[in-house]
């Protein structure tokens, strides 16, 4: 099994000024201690359940980009990016430079975008959840085909291009996995198993849960001819940084991987003060890479 880390709360010491060296540690040291991945929030504001609106969130793509230079061997992607906020053309130059520059580190996670009070007060458009869906499969069908060096035009129903050209190409083959964020269980894991390469669920929603998701999941994949086996699944979860218990985690991390979970991502508390980061690569990491 693979961990990850989301960073999604840059409210620490020292404000703008320190935000960057901060950060720099924080990457650092994760990928020091060999967590397998790491992964940004694609908001402009902070979300309600970890602080108010006017708390710092730092733009994905920039920061993405920022934590390539700083680090060597994570893996990096939003968790995840709405469709709704960049032309699916613009996203995959993005995911296409940050994996040129990374190496080949590069996740592609997007999703349909949920957060209408963000996107009201930025002047995003937000339309109704059906036409987000139907502008999330035409993205992911211009992701394939620009990934694939196919430059012919492609006309949806929401985007028109009329040369989807892709240079330079990306490192990773055949492209950076795509991970469809979300358990919705009539659209969001129908997509999973057309287009993706992952899909993120959440842990903290329980274990009977996450197998009910993954049940369903199957059963796409099986309606659309796909191999289940093939999708990489994730799941997000937590652990409070100030009161690790590393046997507990361990264990939590146990009983995801026998449910079929193959790459836990947590945020953690207090990530700031490096010390819990640490923790998970001595006590955490090598454990669970044993399964």
């Amino acid at each position: 099994m693979k961990l990850g880390l989301q960073i999604n709360n840059f409210s620490w010491p020292g404000g703008s000024k320190s935000l960057g060296k901060t950060l720099t540690d924080v990457a650092r040291t994760a990928d020091e201690q060999g967590f397998y991945s790491v992964w940004v929030m694609d908001h402009f504001f902070q979300i309600g359940h970890l602080g108010a609106p006017e708390e710092p969130m730092l733009e994905a793509y920039t920061t993405l980009g920022f934590l390539a230079g700083v680090t060597k061997k994570v893996k990096l992607g939003t968790m995840v990016t709405g469709i709704i906020y960049r032309e699916p053309a613009l996203l995959v130059k993005a995911v296409s430079a940050l994996d040129v520059l990374s190496g080949g580190r590069a996740y592609f996670g997007v999703g349909a975008a949920w957060n209408e009070y963000e996107s009201n007060s930025l002047g995003f458009d937000f339309p109704p959840v059906k036409q987000r869906f139907e502008m999330l499969e035409e993205a992911l069908k211009i992701s394939t085909q620009m990934f694939d060096e196919n430059e012919k035009p492609f006309v949806g129903k929401h985007y028109k291009l009329e040369r989807p050209m892709n240079h330079p190409q990306v490192v990773s083959k055949p492209h950076p996995p795509i991970l469809i964020g979300g358990g919705g269980e009539k659209k969001t894991l129908r997509l999973v198993a057309q287009y993706a390469d992952a899909c993120n669920l959440f842990a903290r929603s329980g274990t009977e849960e996450v197998v009910h998701k993954l049940e369903v999941l199957k059963k796409h994949c099986k309606d659309v001819g796909r191999d289940y086996n093939e999708i990489e699944k994730t799941a997000l979860s937590f652990v409070d940084g100030n009161n690790i218990n590393p046997h507990d985690v361990v264990k939590d991390c146990q009983k995801l991987k026998e449910i079929g979970i193959d790459h836990v991502i947590f945020s953690i508390g207090s990530v700031y003060k490096i010390d819990p980061l640490k923790v998970f690569g001595k006590e955490i990491i090598p454990e669970v890479s044993k399964f």
